[in-house]
């Protein structure tokens, strides 16, 4: 174990140890529940009609959530209200919408090249809304909310860290037969203890979570998200990361984002299996509203986003706007939607379904 000081940059911080320190017979019994759990996750997402559904208001639940564990609050109804024109927001509406758009970049940079300092690089950039670069000013220094006292100083030093950075590519990168999801564990803690950039190391290490399970094979859609289960868990989340890096308590950190792997893809499931009923049921309702057929995209529309705006069912229904407006007074008359006047818009609001998500 590498000596440790919370007041002085952590520049001697080792890499992650071989895949038989980490895989402890607790360690892999965690393992099978997650992996279990978590295939579980990705049959259900792969098998619903249009998973355009969940790609679309998972991600801005857990860019809600995510922004939250760093003190940026705003609602679920202002996210899914400016979830396509973000004209008028808030300034931590924006930013939390800017999660969306960074989880989108990250995604197409695995798919292209793989997860890497770069990809990280332009995931912070994304979040932050402006070019980020890796640290090269001291005197970083993490500081406990409530007391204000340090408790940790990651490395400094632009040499330093792009050490470190490369270790954990190698790290995330090794061929071997350690478990993708402890790695993806073991990774978290080396990307936010080297805590490259000035800001928003947090989020784009929540977002490189999910990425690496996409590149590992194990998710089709980037829909796991573990920011509910940390808020939840916050005070366990920073202690057991600092005792890896005090104590070098792997097994502990390990275990506890395993469970939460475990528990985030078990109610994930049970969102998509409510999801899928609600559907169902309005499909029912929608028929009798409008006494007959119901057009596929409009459902699909009235889904993909909580939150439906006339153009958008006049844009992928290829229809008149009267013929929209038509159908979407009609689920409000039948109690379906609400609508809505904000600013000069009229929105109609899928109130059912933004419960649900809320939920």
């Amino acid at each position: 174990m590498t000596s440790w000081d919370a007041n002085e940059p952590y520049n001697t911080l080792p890499p992650p140890p071989p895949a038989t320190d980490l895989e402890t017979p607790a360690v892999l019994k965690a393992a099978i529940g997650a992996n279990a759990s978590l295939a579980r996750l990705d049959q259900a997402a792969s098998s619903m009609p249009n998973p355009t559904v969940l790609i679309n208001t998972i991600p801005l639940l857990e860019a809600q959530a995510s922004s939250e564990i760093e003190n940026i609050v705003t609602t679920t109804d202002a996210l899914f209200q400016h979830a396509e024109h973000d004209a008028g927001a808030d300034p931590a509406t924006c930013e939390t919408l800017r999660y969306r758009t960074a989880l989108r970049i990250g995604s197409e940079l695995t798919e292209q090249r793989g997860v890497t300092t770069n990809t990280a690089t332009a995931i912070c950039s994304a979040i932050k809304g402006v070019d980020m670069r890796v640290r090269t000013l001291p005197g970083t220094r993490i500081g406990n909310h409530q007391s204000g006292k340090i408790v940790y100083s990651p490395p400094e030093g632009q040499s330093v860290l792009n050490e470190k950075l490369s270790e954990w590519e190698r790290f995330i990168h090794t061929e071997d037969d350690l478990d993708p999801l402890i790695r993806m564990a073991a990774a978290h803690y080396q990307f936010e203890a080297i805590h490259p950039f000035s800001d928003g190391n947090g989020r784009t290490g929540r977002i490189l979570n999910v990425l690496l399970l996409v590149e590992a094979g194990l998710l089709q859609y980037p829909l796991l998200y573990l920011s509910r289960y940390i808020i939840d868990t916050k005070d366990e989340y920073y202690a057991r990361l600092l005792g890896v890096t005090a104590e070098g308590a792997w097994e502990a950190w390990l275990t506890y984002l395993l469970t939460g792997i475990d528990q985030t893809s078990r109610a994930t499931v049970a969102k998509i299996g409510a999801i899928v009923e609600l559907q169902n049921v309005f499909m029912h309702d929608a028929r009798a509203a409008l006494g007959g057929p119901v057009d596929v995209e409009f459902l699909a529309v009235l889904f993909e986003q909580p939150y439906a705006r006339i153009g958008t069912v006049i844009e992928r229904c290829s229809v008149s706007r009267p013929t929209a407006t038509k159908w979407l007074n009609a689920l409000v008359d039948a109690d379906m939607l609400v609508s809505a006047k904000i600013g000069r818009e009229r929105l109609f609001i899928n109130f059912r379904f933004l419960r649900l998500l809320r939920g």
